[in-house]
């Protein structure tokens, strides 16, 4: 008897470009677009982020250093788009030490505050959060990772999975929905001359 795979829940193109092209205005919106960026550009886990000090930032080598699970520290690589955006976080909080998504008396945030303010931001832009919002990113970052060639084995590397079980899992929803759009997208081959506008809320 075959059992179905779970579809695992991602971020769309347009819906990560809406948040990306989001204008902040207060201090708190600002920290929360740096967190958003940090997760899609890292894949790392929400508590990983969340657990992240100035101290761990390089932004001179494009390195953070994450925090995991049994006290596992980590190395991942950041984006020339990420550093900026970290920058212009680090100026906006007046930090250079302590949490670098802290709340602002310098306490880690919640996770639930932070699931509730993202999802709220996701249905100010106009569309609706996909299930297990925050993992979703990590999803959505895998995703992206295997359809830019990358191999599943330096994914597993990346995600700091235990076994290549769930990275496959990432490399066959990848592989379905190439599939599923070559076969069934009337826009497939047609090159989108839209462009993103900067959105404020």
């Amino acid at each position: 008897m075959k059992i179905e795979e779970r579809v695992l829940p991602t971020f769309d193109g347009a819906h990560v470009a809406r948040l990306m092209h989001w204008r902040p205005r207060s201090i708190a919106q600002h920290r929360l677009q740096a967190l958003v960026a940090t997760l899609c550009d890292t894949g790392a886990r929400i508590d990983e982020i969340l657990g992240l000090r100035w101290e761990d930032v390089d932004f001179d080598n494009l390195r953070l250093t994450l925090h995991g699970k049994g006290r596992k520290d980590r190395k991942t690589p950041m984006s020339l788009e990420l550093r900026k955006r970290m920058f212009l976080w680090q100026r906006k909080s007046e930090r250079k030490v302590g949490l670098v998504f802290g709340t602002m008396d310098g306490t880690k945030q919640g996770r639930r505050n932070v699931l509730r303010d993202v999802k709220a931001l996701c249905r100010g832009l106009g569309f609706e959060p996909p299930a297990r919002t925050l993992h979703s990113f990590r999803y959505t970052f895998a995703l992206n990772y295997l359809r830019n060639g990358g191999s599943v084995f330096h994914l597993q590397k990346c995600l700091r999975h235990s076994s290549l079980e769930m990275t496959r899992r990432y490399a066959n929803l990848s592989t379905l929905i190439c599939k599923l759009f070559t076969s069934s997208s009337p826009f497939s081959g047609t090159p989108d001359k839209t462009k993103s506008r900067p959105t404020q809320l």
